[in-house]
């Protein structure tokens, strides 16, 4: 998407960033994506490194595809480019525009030392907050692999969403949240902080 591809966000305290995907991310991402059980998570098929390369220059233009890398500025680890200045990768966040109003949003904390320390749920908060306050999304809504319980419970028990579709035939739960519901969700966060990939923000 066009409109985040210069946008780096984070809170006033908290060491989870989030950057636009840009290529310098590719080689670490692909690398993500061969794990069999990020696969199963995502409910993703693994593709060449020159497909990924192709799928990060699509969604950079893509109105219909708004995809942060997850950055943890504590990390010594998966610092590339740029977004070194700012951490290093753990993950990504995303959403997909089914109308100019409704999305479905996605997280992924890949590096299994990241896990369980808040950046998951920071990074979704932080993906809500640029939906609906700058992007004008008022439904969000998720669709999580019916295995994936930690996920289950930090929407329902942390973000407010409540289920709209019952474990399918694929075995994933639809969970949703509008409106109002977003915005008592999004006063879990500290002040949201926004800058662009081209200054450090401190």
């Amino acid at each position: 998407m066009k409109a985040n591809i210069n946008t780096v966000l984070k809170t006033s305290s908290g060491s989870t960033v989030l950057v636009p995907y840009r290529k310098e991310h590719v080689e670490i991402y692909h690398a993500w994506m061969q794990d069999p059980f990020l696969q199963e998570m995502t409910a993703s098929e693994p593709l060449s490194i020159d497909e990924e390369y192709a799928m990060q220059e699509s969604w950079a233009v893509d109105e219909g595809k708004c995809t942060f890398i997850v950055l943890d500025s504590l990390e010594p680890t998966n610092r590339v480019g740029r977004s070194s200045t700012f951490g290093g990768m753990i993950g990504d966040v995303n959403l997909y525009l089914t109308t100019p109003k409704t999305a479905e949003i996605e997280i992924m904390i890949a590096e299994p030392h990241a896990r369980g320390k808040g950046h998951g749920k920071t990074a979704l908060l932080l993906m809500m907050h640029y939906a609906y306050r700058v992007l004008g999304i008022t439904e969000l809504f998720a669709r999580v692999s019916d295995v994936n319980v930690s996920s289950l419970r930090l929407f329902q028990k942390s973000l407010g969403f409540v289920v709209t579709e019952p474990s399918n035939y694929f075995k994933e739960t639809t969970l949703a949240v509008r409106g109002e519901e977003i915005a008592k969700a999004l006063g879990q966060l500290a002040d949201v902080e926004e800058g662009t990939f081209n200054e450090v923000l401190t």
